[in-house]
This record gives structure tokens, C-alpha cells and sequence, in this order.
């Protein structure tokens, strides 16, 4: 009952903070799920870090889906206007990564566990990355969707800065209008936009309340 009551953590504020107290122009390693969600991330934090965009979702169903979706994230990258350079890397893409990850929660319902098996199967490809190449800071956009669950992607996201040495940004993207500029951006750069989150399960789900 308690943990019911207790207040949630505004992450927004909290990257507020840090950017106003930041020397020099640190590096950072972006997780991102498509172009469209990465789409006003790039243009907010490229004000303040030098990044590197790191397109790792092997939860994303079928291949030709994933294809797609790094394609468009290649065009947004080499087309959005940014104060300071912005890199990507596609990762190898693995299905049976995500299969073997979730395996015993097929049936968990959107927005779930399952869900925060993959937030944790990409955020830790991430902090992993960054640790390994030198990185200062690590997160995703995955907490620009209304959908996704920023309080259990930062608190996943602080897990993992323990274990790989490299902290977390915190970041709750939706905020400050940050979804609605997504769109805008999305328009303005004719976006593909996918009707469904990425893996079989939302799409099956996503056919059926067609």
C-alpha cells in the first residue's frame, strides 16, 4: 500500500538539473527504437552532447520491419540539423535474442512484464556499448512513447549504471511536449511510422483491434 502512495520521480526535472550543471560537451550513447521517437530526442540533447545513436531492437518483427525502420533512421540522422555531430550504429539484428528473453511471458499483456524484459534486453546492449567504447552517459528514447514506462526505464536504466560504470541519463522524453515535437518532426521529415510497437505480440495485438 505504501509503494502505491509514493511519489513518482520526475526524471525530466532531474535531467534539467544535469544539463544546467554539465562542463564541456559530454558523449552519450542513444538507444533508439525508430526515427520517429528519436526524432526530437536528437534535436533536444544534441544541443548539449556529442551522440552516438545506437539502433539495437531485436525484439522488432519481421526483418523487413527492422530493415525499414533503420533505414529511416539513417535518412533522419544524416538530414536533421543539429548543433553537434550526431553518429549512427545498426547492430546485428537477432530475433531469437528477444525470443530467448521473453521466453514464458508470450502471453503477458502489453505494457508488462514482458515489456520490461525488452526495455532491460536493449537498455543493457546500451550501457554495455557504452562502457565498452568510452561513453559518459547512456539512455534510450524509448520514454518518449505515453506508452512505455519511464519510471521502470530509469529505474532499470540505474541498475545498470551500476553494473557497467556508466550512468544513466535521466530522461522522461514525453515531457515538455516532447511527443507532440515527435510528430511534428515526423511530418515535417515524412517519417514512416509503424501502427505498432515492434515485436509479434503488439502486432498480433494490434490485427486483432483492427
Amino acid at each position: 500500500m505504501r509503494g502505491d502512495n509514493m511519489q513518482k520521480i520526475n526524471y525530466q526535472r532531474e535531467l534539467d538539473k544535469l544539463i544546467s550543471e554539465l562542463d564541456g560537451t559530454p558523449r552519450l550513447l542513444l538507444h533508439s527504437c525508430c526515427a520517429p521517437c528519436s526524432s526530437y530526442c536528437l534535436e533536444y540533447l544534441s544541443q548539449f552532447f556529442l551522440i552516438t545513436v545506437l539502433y539495437y531492437n531485436p525484439n522488432i518483427y519481421p526483418e523487413e520491419e527492422f530493415r525499414k525502420r533503420a533505414s529511416e533512421q539513417e535518412r533522419l540522422v544524416a538530414e536533421l540539423p543539429v548543433k553537434n555531430p550526431v553518429s549512427l550504429v545498426v547492430d546485428d539484428y537477432d530475433p531469437n535474442e528477444f525470443f530467448s528473453a521473453v521466453k514464458g511471458l508470450e502471453n503477458a499483456p502489453e505494457g508488462g512484464e514482458r515489456c520490461f524484459v525488452c526495455y532491460r534486453m536493449r537498455l543493457e546492449r546500451a550501457a554495455r556499448y557504452a562502457a565498452e567504447h568510452g561513453f559518459d552517459y547512456f539512455c534510450s528514447t524509448l520514454s518518449i512513447s505515453p506508452l512505455k514506462n519511464a519510471q521502470k526505464l530509469n529505474e532499470i536504466g540505474g541498475e545498470l549504471s551500476e553494473i557497467y560504470k556508466v550512468p544513466n541519463l535521466p530522461n522522461d522524453f514525453k515531457k515538455k511536449g516532447g511527443y507532440l515535437r515527435s510528430i511534428e518532426l515526423s511530418r515535417q521529415y515524412d517519417l514512416y511510422r509503424q501502427n505498432y510497437c515492434g515485436c509479434v505480440f503488439s502486432k498480433r495485438k494490434e490485427n486483432a483491434e483492427v
